[in-house]
């Protein structure tokens, strides 16, 4: 198992789960953070940190996509460990439906 980050991060990219990950193995893109599922240690710690509700289990239903683009994009992103400040806009975008249209592919900042 491993966690996943949604579409719900989109536009919104909050970074507390990145503070509290014990194993770095966040991604940043430029409006959404990714897990990579080959470093993630599965401990959790960082669902209950999101308070857009982004980060899910894989084994919760309808997750195989959202599991995909975190593979994808943890391989071409920077990693991020540094909590920053979200986008000034990140409450008005967050539990907004249909952000999977607005994803970006470009890269983050990282560290």
């Amino acid at each position: 198992m491993t966690y996943v980050v949604t579409e719900n991060c989109i536009r919104c990219k909050y970074m507390d789960c990145v503070s509290v990950c014990p194993v770095d193995c966040f991604y940043e893109g430029e409006n959404m953070l990714v897990i990579h599922p080959d470093e993630c240690i599965d401990c959790g710690v960082c669902e209950p940190e999101c308070p857009a509700e982004a980060i899910k289990p894989d084994a919760e239903p309808g997750l195989e996509k959202w599991l995909a683009l975190n593979a994808e994009y943890a391989k071409a992103w920077p990693n991020i460990t540094l909590k920053r400040d979200p986008p000034a806009d990140a409450k008005e975008w967050d539990g907004k439906p249909g952000k999977e249209e607005l994803f970006s592919p470009e890269p983050g900042q990282g560290d």
